[in-house]
């Protein structure tokens, strides 16, 4: 709280835009001569934001990272601004003016909401995270539209809200939690305020939580951006029982069809890895219905179909070369086809790809893509490219 203090000064703001682009190599150097002209305690709370800052670019984006304050756990947390600004779209387009947003940490998704004209209520209970989120509301010009509030979220009353979003802790004194009871708060609280919620509400939840776990009355959403799956969302007031994957940038989504598992199948000239969300969302058969595939082995999400058919929602490799796992036969494959620039994947293998690539020694003016997996139960490699 003191450094944020310091930091919000007239001395500190200038002291900011000096250290904002300092290389960590040279931090010690800067350090020793701010020092000369300025309190030790405030050079230090600049430097250390600073850094805060630069990690945070890749979630926020240079303009916005450059001007917003974190802690090290907001920074860590927080939700991509891509990610935030899309969920925001959807609840504005659900005809939503006004959200409680519950945990809202140092403010990543009340300002996705305020940029999209919602008004919002930004609860935290750590005094810091919310100084944080209310420094981030003015530095972006959004304070008029979000209100900070330093409290217990089991205690808000968001009763004068068309919407919810929570998006519980999901990390603890041991690391990252799995159980969804153990969140904080518990998700079954975080569903009993959804379903209070005149319109609509968002529950942010980790991208790994069962199925089984998912409310009947929820949609359940789980989204990428740039290939990464980032979360997974349970909505309420939406469309219950309807699950869906989205891709980021787009947005692309993917709706569930209820589709039986694609049969198993000998490799095609072609293999799809769909996209991650696409499977966390157990929506593998619908992209093989799409291109016409099945899969390699009843277990691994690896598509393989005779015939290109460009999808969103999997990324296609054209096969070239299919033998059984043996590192010394892969090891010539490479050497006759000048295979230099060697990427590996696995799914269904306990081989590391690091291991295979030091055991290959690849070495050539040639790229390629080998896929350590299963065929049919039975351990197998697969080499080919982006098709």
């Amino acid at each position: 709280m003191n450094d944020l203090a310091l930091l919000l000064t007239p001395e500190g703001r200038a002291l900011l835009d000096e250290v904002r682009d300092t290389d960590p190599a040279r931090e010690l150097a800067v350090a020793t001569r701010l020092r000369r002209e300025h309190p030790a305690e405030l050079v230090s709370a600049a430097l250390g934001q600073a850094r805060l800052r630069q990690r945070a670019v890749v979630k926020f984006g240079a303009e916005d990272a450059g001007r917003m304050f974190f802690t090290p756990n907001g920074v860590e947390q927080s939700t991509r601004a891509s990610v935030a600004a899309y969920r925001a779209r959807r609840l504005a387009e659900a005809g939503v003016t006004s959200v409680a947003d519950l945990c809202c940490g140092i403010g990543g998704d009340a300002i996705a909401l305020a940029r999209a004209g919602i008004r919002v209520l930004a609860v935290d209970r750590d005094p810091m995270t919310a100084a944080a989120a209310r420094a981030n509301a003015e530095a972006l010009g959004l304070a008029g539209l979000i209100e900070v509030r330093e409290a217990d979220v089991t205690e808000v009353d968001t009763a004068g809200y068309d919407a919810v979003f929570v998006d519980p802790a999901r990390r603890g004194g041991r690391g990252r939690i799995f159980d969804p009871e153990a969140y904080s708060p518990p998700l079954s609280w975080a569903v009993s305020a959804a379903r209070r919620a005149p319109r609509a509400a968002a529950l942010k939840i980790a991208p790994g939580i069962p199925h089984e776990a998912v409310p009947e009355d929820a949609e359940a959403e789980w989204i990428s951006d740039g290939g990464d799956v980032k979360e997974a969302v349970l909505w309420f007031g939406t469309a219950p029982g309807a699950v869906r994957a989205t891709l980021l940038p787009g947005p692309r989504t993917l709706l569930s069809r209820g589709l039986p598992d694609p049969a198993v199948r000998p490799p095609g000239r072609y293999l799809y890895e769909p996209d991650g969300a696409v499977i966390r969302a157990h929506l593998v058969a619908e992209v093989a219905d799409e291109v016409g595939g099945g899969l390699l082995d009843a277990t691994i999400a690896y598509v393989t179909a005779d015939a290109l058919h460009p999808t969103p929602y999997a990324t296609a490799y054209e096969i070239t070369d299919h033998l059984p796992f043996n590192v010394k036969k892969l090891k010539a494959l490479l050497r006759e086809r000048e295979v230099g620039n060697l990427t590996v994947k696995k799914r269904g293998s306990a081989v590391e790809p690091e291991e295979l690539r030091r055991k290959v020694k690849p070495q050539g003016r040639h790229s390629a893509t080998v896929f350590l997996t299963r065929v049919a139960g039975a351990p197998a490699m697969l080499m080919g490219h982006p098709a």
